[in-house]
């Protein structure tokens, strides 16, 4: 994960450049930023999927359930 927060910071830096460089309305500008929510999009996908699964949201909902019951030896 701090792979992708490096990227996304060495991304900003180079959006901030290009917009100084450039007008902040320029097509460059508008693209390294671009860059930047995709990235950071990414990095929300990635901490999104460690989340539960549906039955385990389900079984923490209804734990009487048939489907939630757990067996012991």
């Amino acid at each position: 994960m701090s792979n992708i927060q490096e990227q996304i910071k060495k991304e900003v830096e180079t959006a901030r450049a290009a917009c100084d460089a450039t007008d902040s309305t320029s097509p460059e500008c508008a693209a390294a930023w671009d860059a930047v929510e995709e990235l950071q999009a990414e990095a929300s996908h990635q901490r999104e999927g460690k989340g539960k699964t549906s039955l385990e949201k389900y079984c923490d909902e209804n734990p009487e359930a048939a489907e939630c019951r757990v067996y012991e030896d």
